[in-house]
């Protein structure tokens, strides 16, 4: 069992990441699949305790749309850092498919990139193992606003930006 962060905390984490297509899934515990393997028989996976997925980057995440609100964990995979499809992934699944359960960065998540993957929708980070813990927590609040909306906040600061008029009406100052 490893550490990682999840919903701005570091806990133990108890889910086993499945690589392996054709490894044997122990029938106790939590385990997180890969979406060729949950797909093939989705209903009795939902069936075990406790059944997460993970997404390849090439994977496409509305394939999981008539179980979202099924699947407590969907983990998405970033094989390297500087692969970027993950974030477009986590975007989808929160923003367009209206996921509401664990979704975890897992693979080469560096501390570098999680205040980004927050804003995209992460709330559970599964750090490479060289990382440091509690310097990857911290990012979670080096910045105190966000100009830009995006998941963790819709409304860019020019539209959440509000200004006292003369007659004492506060409206929202016009883009």
């Amino acid at each position: 069992m490893s550490r990682l962060i999840r919903n701005g905390q570091v806990t133990v984490d108890t889910w086993q990441l499945i690589r392996n297509v054709d490894a044997p899934v122990s029938p106790d515990g939590a385990v997180i699949l890969p979406l060729a393997s949950w797909v093939t028989d989705p209903v009795s996976r939902l069936q075990r305790l406790a059944t997460g997925v993970w997404l390849a980057p090439d994977d496409d995440p509305a394939v999981l749309a008539p179980w979202l609100g099924a699947l407590p964990l969907i983990a998405i995979d970033f094989p390297k850092f500087t692969d970027g499809r993950g974030y477009s992934s986590a975007f989808l699944l929160r923003n367009r498919l209206g996921f509401r359960g664990e979704l975890r960065a897992v693979g080469d998540v560096l501390v570098d990139q999680i205040w980004y993957l927050a804003r995209v929708g992460f709330n559970a980070f599964a750090l490479r193992a060289d990382q440091d813990v509690q310097a990857a927590l911290a990012q979670l609040a080096v910045f105190s606003e966000r100009y830009q909306g995006s998941t963790d906040q819709p409304v860019p600061a020019f539209r959440r930006r509000e200004r006292q008029w003369p007659d004492g009406v506060r409206t929202a100052v016009a883009p």
